[in-house]
């Protein structure tokens, strides 16, 4: 059974003081244009429950949805190439960092980066600062609907080699390898490895 398929959306918040409470939660992270959006709703099998957008940085505060068996799938802002005002930004660093290094509900990370371009100075930044928490973090390489297969068996591989050091020092579990669209017009996971 898909743990995500009957998920909800229940709250959005721009600050921590207005974070709700829950009993646990897997947050979703990557860079602006990496595809987050897209896979929250193919995990989800909703078309529209995150707002997929061409323009990066779409996701400007903390979405919450509420998961059939009573916990939480955190979608947060991206990081990189948003087009924000510099304020804005300042806002987005602070609210996301605090966030990922202090809230007790979060049990887990899924980390997702364009299969093209995989293992950006940000990704290894955001891999570097949840070491601290000591949580588990979950990669998903997306748009490999974008890459040959022989490309995506490639990209996998020098993901999960480049990987490795985090395997050994932190819980950074497995490499999920997702086209962005199937002939049915949605996602599907095309692959799994285990690191």
């Amino acid at each position: 059974m898909n743990l995500f398929q009957n998920a909800k959306f229940f709250t959005t918040v721009n600050h921590l003081k207005d974070l709700p409470d829950t009993p646990a939660e897997i947050a979703f992270v990557g860079r602006s244009n990496a595809g987050k959006s897209s896979a929250i709703n193919t995990l989800t099998n909703h078309v529209r429950l995150a707002y997929v957008s061409k323009t990066p940085g779409r996701t400007q505060h903390i979405n919450f949805f509420e998961l059939e068996n009573g916990n939480f799938m955190v979608d947060l802002p991206g990081y990189g190439y948003a087009q924000v005002p510099e304020a804005i930004r300042a806002h987005w660093v602070k609210l996301l960092g605090d966030y990922l290094q202090q809230r007790r509900q979060l049990i887990g990370l899924i980390l997702i980066m364009d299969s093209r371009h995989p293992l950006k100075a940000l990704d290894i930044q955001m891999l570097d600062f949840f070491h601290i928490t000591g949580r588990p973090v979950h990669i998903l390489l997306s748009k490999a609907d974008k890459l040959s297969k022989n490309d995506q068996i490639k990209t996998l591989a020098a993901v999960k080699k480049s990987l490795k050091p985090y395997t050994e020092r932190q819980n950074q579990r497995s490499t999920i390898l997702q086209p962005e669209k199937t002939r049915h017009g949605r996602s599907q996971s095309s692959g799994r490895l285990m690191v």
